[in-house]
């Protein structure tokens, strides 16, 4: 009896020992962005669902240089999940822009919010547009990331070059430092609206967000068909009292091809079942919607973000 006993308890604690094994597999690294932009928060809000909905799930936002870099990370095996813009998906996947060879290591998840282009400029400037920024001084996001690709590409539709501005290649939360310092005269953040870095210097700031004309918006989206027209409402940053058109494009939540098909599964179903939980952590959670998650992005999706999709009748 006593050997019998003994057996089933070496078994217990060997199904025990297993069980925390499987759970420590379940330990991922979300790459963000900044800290003062919106990947960063937006990761934190989505790794708290995960880590209290799913079992064994453990999951760190770890604050990065954004797309670029995260792209980057998870085609090295340093990440298992990253926040990227739609644009930057589809230049690593065909070797464009910063890319000079295929990353294929990564699909899709969810599609999750527009990334709207601000070009933000001090409110005393007598500049209206963004070819009214020849000879001042710009932040234009890190070096390599989708803020400074879209800032080239704004060049590029307004026929001018780097050489017409001078460019300084900063963080989002450098870019502000500096603006409220008045050693740059803008700074351009692609991403969610509100943006924490905007947010913030608009309060000790007078600042201005310049329109994209609907000449160039129609340039800009015929020539880089991922972007699309939006607008940044009235209102949503200190001082900004008209809507400002300009473009967009998307962020996407990419995972790990070696993920498991279960385990992306349950976290896209974990991520529209408490979404309300989403969208009390940040604004841009309310905007997170299953249409939406399932279009607008170039490579695949993940088989488990898949399955959910066409269990709800999604994606076909």
């Amino acid at each position: 009896m006593r050997k019998a006993l003994a057996i089933v308890v070496t078994c217990l604690v060997a199904v025990g020992l297993a069980s925390a094994a499987m759970a420590g597999e379940m330990k991922y690294v979300l790459a963000t962005g900044g800290t003062a932009g919106t990947y960063y928060p937006y990761g934190g809000a989505m790794s708290k669902i995960w880590n209290s909905k799913i079992p064994g799930m453990n999951v760190t936002a770890q604050a990065t240089g954004a797309s670029v870099e995260n792209v980057r990370l998870m085609n090295k095996d340093e990440v298992e999940l990253a926040l990227v813009q739609s644009d930057t998906i589809d230049f690593a996947y065909n070797a464009k822009e910063a890319f000079k060879e295929k990353l294929t290591k990564m699909a899709v998840v969810a599609v999750l919010y527009p990334e709207l282009i601000h070009i933000v400029v001090r409110g005393e400037l007598d500049v209206k547009s963004f070819s009214g920024l020849r000879g001042k001084k710009i932040g234009v996001g890190a070096p390599g990331s989708g803020t400074e690709a879209n800032f080239r590409q704004l060049l590029d539709v307004h026929k001018m070059t780097k050489d017409d501005v001078s460019t300084q290649f900063l963080s989002f939360a450098e870019s502000a430092d500096q603006f409220k310092d008045r050693r740059i005269d803008a700074f351009m953040v692609t991403g969610g609206v509100p943006t924490s870095a905007i947010m913030d210097v608009a309060t000790q700031r007078d600042i201005k967000i310049l329109p994209i004309d609907d000449t160039m918006i129609s340039i800009m989206t015929n020539k880089y068909p991922f972007l699309a027209a939006a607008v940044i409402p009235a209102n949503s940053y200190k001082g900004v009292t008209a809507d400002v058109k300009t473009v967009a494009v998307n962020a996407v939540l990419i995972a790990h091809p070696k993920l498991s098909e279960t385990v992306v599964y349950n976290m896209t179903k974990a991520l529209f079942e408490n979404q309300a939980e989403l969208a009390a952590a940040h604004a841009k959670g309310k905007v997170l919607s299953l249409q939406g998650a399932a279009t607008g992005v170039s490579i695949p999706f993940h088989p488990g973000a898949t399955k959910y999709y066409k269990e709800k009748g999604v994606l076909k």
